[in-house]
């Protein structure tokens, strides 16, 4: 059961960025959860050059069947040009949280 779920990262300049795209994935019951962790620092290469920044990442808990929406979503409103958007597949997790979720991401009539 557990593999039609998706953790999804996705790193964000700030705070204010990462929760409203977190309260879209969540009202539009394309996520279950969105957990935004302040404060990392990243070191990536950008353009040929060396960059840093500090960062917030979303960890957002969904389901592979909407994974498409999941990034159209994302890609919206984020206003990096090119966002991480990577999704790891959920190998196990307790069958009350994995049902939570499932529940959660069914639309409300």
């Amino acid at each position: 059961m557990s593999q039609e779920y998706l953790l999804v990262l996705c790193t964000c300049p700030e705070h204010s960025v990462a929760k409203q795209i977190a309260e879209a994935l969540v009202s539009r019951h394309l996520a279950a959860c969105v957990n935004i962790i302040p404060g990392i620092t990243s070191v990536y290469f950008w353009k040929g050059k060396m960059e840093d920044g500090q960062e917030h990442l979303m960890l957002i808990k969904t389901a592979s069947s909407h994974y498409t929406e999941v990034e159209r979503c994302i890609l919206e409103q984020h206003p990096y040009e090119l966002p991480e958007v990577i999704a790891v597949p959920v190998q196990q997790g307790s069958d009350e949280y994995l049902t939570w979720i499932r529940e959660c991401l069914i639309s409300n009539p």
